[in-house]
């Protein structure tokens, strides 16, 4: 296809990354906008990408750097609140400023990152309303073409989700790992697969007003995520799943502690299954990949993959 100018809000994050690679190396010439230029000079790629400062809230300023690009992909997210970082500065302020500066640019095509469970009618979950409501606002902005992407969990290499468990793991003093919501089920999605779709979006103008659920081929329980993380760098852990009250207690000392590991908002968005009917990614002809086969690439040792091996083979005999 036509090589198109493409300007990425949030590029410089965990699927930003990728996905700025990704583009580039198809020879799409891509813009990404950050607040401080100078912390990310590494992210440059020979010329196809450029990066700009500005304020993604100003929708001035936006206009002005949006001016002269074919399309304007929204990947910032939040999971846990911090000071002014709020979900409803995040997830709906910025969209609103990006409609506006993308009227202003005269510039009509949006990929939008929203959420699995994203729902503007939740009633506890501030993540997952805020995420619907910026899903909304996009989808009902007229003049703009929107696709979004509701992920499960994406993991992958750089992600924050099996490394943050893997960390937590290699610091536990003992066997036993208490887990709240151990029973939530997930269907995690590569985030190779989630870059693809993004780029099936950009070639296919007809996906605009669509809004894409995506998921991995497999559900698991968090619980089996842990323990299989667990296998995979080496450790022998047990874990324990905590019950509801001890759950959402976790949630409200934790959520106060730096870094906020674990939050009572964490606790609702765990609530819901984030699983699909069916993942948009087969109708592209995507064959999803699975965290038994990519997550042993970016995690552990050889000798810890040698255990997981084994591992692995304990739970085929089991099934």
């Amino acid at each position: 296809m036509t090589a198109k100018r493409i300007i990425v809000i949030g590029g410089t994050g965990f699927v930003g990354g990728h996905l700025v690679h990704r583009l580039a190396a198809l020879g799409h010439r891509v813009s990404v906008l950050t607040r401080r230029p100078e912390r990310h000079r590494d992210f440059r790629i020979g010329a196809k990408v450029q990066l700009l400062q500005g304020n993604p809230y100003d929708p001035a300023q936006l206009a002005d750097v949006f001016a002269g690009h074919d399309c304007v992909v929204n990947l910032v997210g939040i999971l846990n609140e911090s000071g002014r970082n709020t979900f409803s500065r995040a997830h709906v302020d910025l969209p609103r400023s990006v409609v506006r500066g993308m009227r202003d640019a005269s510039v009509s095509r949006l990929l939008h990152m929203s959420a699995l469970n994203a729902d503007v009618n939740e009633t506890h979950g501030r993540y997952l309303k805020t995420k619907g409501e910026g899903e909304n606002l996009v989808h009902q902005s007229p003049g703009v073409e929107v696709t979004s992407f509701r992920p499960s969990v994406i993991f992958g290499p750089g992600d924050s989700f099996l490394r943050r468990f893997a960390s937590l793991l290699r610091a536990l003093p003992g066997p036993v790992f208490p887990l709240a919501c151990a029973d939530a089920r997930f269907a995690p999605v590569y985030v190779g697969d989630v870059v693809t779709a993004f780029v099936y979006a950009l070639e296919h103008p007809a996906t605009a007003g669509q809004r894409l659920d995506l998921c991995g081929p497999r559900e698991y329980r968090l619980g089996e995520l842990v323990e299989f993380t667990a296998a995979l760098i080496g450790r022998r852990t047990r874990v324990l799943g905590l019950p509801d009250f001890a759950a959402r207690l976790q949630g409200r000392i934790m959520g106060w502690l730096p870094g906020k590991p674990f939050t009572l908002d964490n606790y609702y968005s765990l609530k819901k299954d984030s699983v699909c009917g069916q993942s948009a990614l087969v109708k592209m002809g995507v064959a999803p990949s699975s965290v038994e086969a990519m997550a042993p690439l970016y995690l552990g040792t050889n000798a810890s993959r040698a255990r997981y091996d084994e591992y692995r083979s304990r739970a085929r005999r089991a099934s």
